[in-house]
């Protein structure tokens, strides 16, 4: 069809030469010269026709002459003549036209089409988006979500009421309504809500928060009503709505522009869903969040969203069995041990550890080996951390021993305060991040840090700069992370933690800083608390110094041979630092 457009076209705009206009007495002498090939009379005396060359002319017989004797010569000098008959005026008039209406009539063909696709999508626009999970049901149950008892606790009677929600009903309760999860990234919470729905073998509606907010407004709305209506027939059934702060952010902000926005329509919606369900009709709905301070009040409130579960970072018993799930159907060495990866992984979410073994496999296939190993683990996770390792021979011999003096520093007074976590390793092989490392394992896990804890966690920081000034007798621009962390710390002692005893039991969270609240543009307190404040770091940061540069002094022996062994092995592990002082290595 295209072709055809593009040939009729093609036909219509280029058209042959223009014919050549001749006089009547010219066209005569032509006439009786034999110069003539063919002519073509219509009964207005027009005369077309074709010379012998193949010029084309055209001109024009006077109708009210008697032309006899034109037609004889015509006839001897054998002109091919033809007589167009007459045609009614619209038939030409159509016949001009016709190309013009035939391509008009293909345009307004191929914009209709197209119109009509438009249309159809728009129809399915608001559709939900939502992953129906039917003939497949989730086999996801909680021996794939490793730790997390209290969790595991909490949601159970969602299960239980979505197996039998006749026992809710005779006891007169309702089942759960909105269950939020809440947590920072990483740490399961979209597969504990798929766990729940394995565990009760039931469908599994899920989507993401974003998907509900389109340009066009109205289009949120719409799915939330398909999606619920999806869970209806489905039943007994879970809903679970992802980055749940996305459509349900609060209403009013500086980020509202007008009421009639697509997000506000959509959250009002989700309201109104919420409040026209029916408890009976065997759906939970669940959603997830990691900014839940975000959240429209009206969210919250009872028989919405009423309960709230925390999924926090995993704790370290919680860190071994998520990595023994991880582990699990790999080649991993018989002496790998869980519990020491673990100690060195605080903080880490479930989706780092997944990521810490994944690493691990591959440092262990870069070695051309099968089976991973416990260096492997500690390799993956210093490059996650830190990054990848290089050689010392980088760095210029005077540059060398000051990395070596700086992290001894660290481990020494890691080794020898009392309240410190020990010293696992230190090395001087400089990383992306760091030109030596002090690696320091927890005995266990703190939910509280002493006075003391911090102290020593103090001294240790501030532990490389005194190494550095005692030994060398020069500092270097090494230290700006150590002073930076330390300084951190000390400001929370002195602002947070009321650990001044010129401040006194006095209080102000990170929050009450300039910019911490939205709205909030000065601190809570006076310049001459801030004079205090600043007083009591740079005391508390001194004193530290001073039991650095104590420990140091006491063990100089030790220091000067365990800066001698870094220059050696570029790697010494704790329990030889330990060995070195004469102490038992802490076990936990």
């Amino acid at each position: 069809m295209v072709v055809a457009l593009l040939a009729l076209t093609f036909a219509t705009f280029v058209s042959p030469p223009p014919a050549e206009e001749v006089g009547f007495t010219r066209f005569v002498e032509l006439a009786e010269d034999g110069n003539v090939e063919r002519i073509t009379i219509d009964e207005d005396g027009r005369v077309t026709g074709e010379l012998v060359d193949g010029t084309p002319f055209e001109t024009v017989v006077p109708t009210a002459l008697a032309q006899e004797e034109l037609l004889e010569t015509l006839l001897e000098q054998d002109v091919a003549i033809d007589a167009q008959p007459p045609a009614a005026g619209w038939v030409t008039a159509l016949i001009s036209i016709l190309p013009f209406l035939l391509i008009i009539g293909l345009i307004v063909f191929f914009v209709r089409r197209a119109a009509g696709g438009q249309m159809s999508q728009l129809q399915g626009v608001g559709k939900s988006k939502a992953q129906v999970i039917d003939e497949e049901r989730p086999d996801t149950t909680f021996d794939d979500v490793a730790g997390y008892e209290a969790v595991r606790e909490e949601v159970r009677e969602i299960i239980d009421y979505l197996r039998e929600p006749e026992r809710f009903q005779r006891a007169g309760a309702r089942g759960p309504g909105g269950i939020l999860l809440l947590g920072p990234a990483g740490t399961g919470k979209t597969l504990m809500a798929r766990a729940i729905a394995g565990e009760a073998d039931v469908t599994f509606l899920s989507a993401s928060g974003s998907e509900f907010v389109e340009m066009l407004v109205g289009v949120g709305a719409s799915r939330v009503r398909d999606l619920f209506e999806k869970a209806r027939e489905k039943q007994p059934s879970i809903i679970f709505i992802d980055e749940l702060d996305s459509v349900g952010r609060k209403r009013g902000g500086q980020t509202t522009i007008g009421s009639n926005n697509e997000q506000e329509q959509t959250l009002n919606q989700l309201l109104k869903e919420l409040d026209g369900f029916d408890p009976r009709e065997g759906i939970v709905i669940i959603a997830a969040t990691n900014r839940p301070e975000m959240l429209d009040d009206a969210l919250l409130r009872p028989g919405r969203f009423d309960r709230q579960v925390e999924v926090p970072l995993p704790t370290q018993k919680d860190r071994v069995a998520i990595l023994g799930v991880h582990v699990r159907g790999k080649p991993v060495d018989p002496d790998l041990d869980l519990e020491t990866i673990a100690r060195g992984t605080p903080g880490f979410s479930g989706a780092q550890l997944e990521n810490l073994v994944n690493e691990a496999a591959i440092t262990a296939v870069r070695d051309d080996r099968t089976r991973i190993t416990q260096e492997d683990f500690e390799e993956a996770r210093d490059r996650i951390i830190i990054g990848k390792r290089q050689s010392s021979d980088l760095m210029r011999d005077e540059e060398r021993r000051r990395v070596a003096v700086h992290e001894a520093g660290h481990a020494l007074i890691a080794a020898v305060a009392e309240h410190a976590d020990p010293v696992a390793k230190v090395t001087i092989l400089p990383a992306q991040r760091a030109l030596g490392t002090t690696e320091q394992l927890p005995l266990e896990e703190r939910r509280l840090a002493s006075e003391g804890y911090l102290n020593d966690t103090l001294a240790v920081r501030l532990g490389g700069r005194v190494a550095e000034r005692v030994v060398l007798d020069e500092l270097s621009s090494g230290a700006a992370n150590d002073l930076a962390g330390a300084t951190e710390l000390a400001t929370r002692m002195v602002r947070e933690f009321g650990l001044s005893p010129e401040m006194g039991p006095v209080g102000y969270s990170a929050e009450d800083e300039p910019g911490g609240v939205p709205g909030l543009h000065g601190r809570p307190y006076a310049e001459d608390t801030q004079t205090t404040i600043d007083s009591e770091v740079a005391r508390i940061l001194r004193d530290a110094e001073q039991r650095a540069e104590g420990f140091i002094n006491d063990h100089r022996e030790v220091f000067d041979q365990l800066v001698e062994r870094l220059l050696d092995e570029e790697l010494v592990d704790g329990a030889d630092i330990y060995e070195l002082l004469g102490r038992p290595v802490p076990r936990p």
